[in-house]
């Protein structure tokens, strides 16, 4: 992979400081010749084994990470992308500092002095007047940047900067310069990985139940009895609490149909079932509020039902309530009571000390360690891999969003 060149590099990462525990979440590579001209690309998501960190700046989800490789996994492919090639990088510091750190981390040595260019400093020579930033830049030369925070865009629009700088020189010698000692930087050997890198997809689309009930095994006849059904019942009810089915969630699921027997038939009769309760508790009063119908085909549309189905759960007089249903509450049967301990965890919308003042207000205790006496873990993305998150998964302590964090206090309120 080496060779006579640039290797451009862009990473989003969950926050700005390597040295603080922040991590690299994405990453993208792309290799210029030394004429400007773009030769290859790549690029991956990266699982951190932890917190996503300011996911509405860079828009990945935990469920995006779960299957991509680690850093230590993808760095001898990294390794040989790099090798021989002056590294590129628009704020070229931050990109190299999260470099030299995830590298040590993962037991590399780097060279002792990356041989590096930043297209930002650049921009003060071959774009005086521009401003700093990539779009900036990027606007001043007519070049499209498609988008930012996605590694992939960013490196790619950093590259088509390097190429304009490269075309705009009047002479090839501070390039070869740079050239010339990356070619005998130094770089550790590493052996071959052939971890596949795992690219970010764009998807519009909620997880369901349909994603997850074709990996529970159809089984005939089911070894399971009324007993197991609430237990499934019971998770189900939880794992909908939010109203949103995380990855997490889903795969609760299939472990523990799998673990009381039941069968996909099965299963998909129970999500029939619980939809039923929900029903008849929305219609309970004579009334379905506006409210009420836009719970009804949420739920109906995360559980994958025929829309048949979730059009009859309006009309009243065809509501009956299944008795097996009745084992659990559709919902109902979580509440936040006084002493409750909540947990927080992730970077949301509200500052940390903003949301456990209004926990405190509602006479519920901000607590900042998960134990077996936690009730609910709040969570910037359910699908959280932070510590907290998966201790509170160990536990069986609901994880939800602050929406519904929201919700569940609006609730408690009314009922007080």
């Amino acid at each position: 992979m080496a060779g006579s060149g640039f290797a451009v590099i862009d990473f989003e990462t969950t926050g700005l400081f390597p040295a603080h525990n922040d991590r690299v979440i994405e990453l993208a590579v792309v290799h210029v010749s030394d004429r400007g001209r773009i030769e290859g690309r790549w690029e991956t998501l990266v699982n951190p084994r932890r917190d996503l960190g300011r996911q509405d700046i860079h828009g990945i989800r935990a469920a995006d990470v779960l299957d991509a490789p680690s850093f230590t996994e993808i760095a001898p492919q990294l390794i040989d992308l790099l090798r021989g090639r002056v590294v590129v990088a628009h704020n070229a510091s931050f990109d190299i500092r999260f470099l030299l750190a995830e590298l040590s981390r993962a037991g590399h040595t780097p060279p002792a002095e990356v041989v590096s260019l930043c297209t930002m400093q650049l921009a003060r020579d071959f774009l005086p007047g521009a401003g700093r930033s990539l779009a900036d830049c990027c606007a001043a030369l007519d070049i499209d940047p498609g988008g930012a925070h996605r590694a992939s865009v960013d490196a790619f629009a950093t590259a088509q900067l390097l190429a304009a700088y490269i075309e705009a020189a009047d002479a090839p010698e501070f390039w070869f310069a740079h050239l010339d000692a990356a070619a005998v930087s130094r770089w550790p050997t590493v052996e071959a990985s052939s971890v596949l890198w795992c690219a970010r997809t764009v998807s519009s689309h909620p997880m369901t139940a349909d994603s997850f009930l074709e990996r529970i095994t159809t089984r005939l006849p089911d070894v399971a009895g009324p007993a197991e059904y609430v237990d499934y019942l019971a998770l189900l009810d939880r794992c909908l609490l939010d109203r949103a089915l995380s990855v997490h969630e889903a795969q609760s699921l299939v472990r523990l149909a799998a673990d009381l027997g039941l069968g996909r038939a099965t299963c998909e009769s129970l999500h029939r079932q619980y939809y039923a309760a929900l029903t008849a508790l929305a219609w309970s009063d004579g009334i379905l509020t506006g409210a009420e119908l836009a719970d009804l085909v949420s739920v109906g549309m995360l559980l994958a039902l025929p829309t048949d189905t979730i059009a009859a759960s309006l009309d009243e007089t065809r509501q009956q309530t299944p008795a097996l249903a009745t084992a659990v509450s559709a919902g109902a049967g979580f509440a936040l009571v006084a002493g409750d301990l909540v947990v927080l965890t992730g970077e949301m919308s509200r500052t940390r000390s903003d949301l456990e003042r209004e926990l405190r207000d509602l006479g519920l205790v901000p607590w900042r360690a998960v134990t077996k006496k936690v009730k609910l873990l709040v969570a910037a993305d359910p699908d959280s891999l932070s510590g907290k998150a998966r201790k509170a998964r160990d536990y069986g302590i609901p994880i939800v969003d602050e929406a519904t964090l929201a919700r569940l206090a609006g609730a408690r309120f009314a009922g007080a």
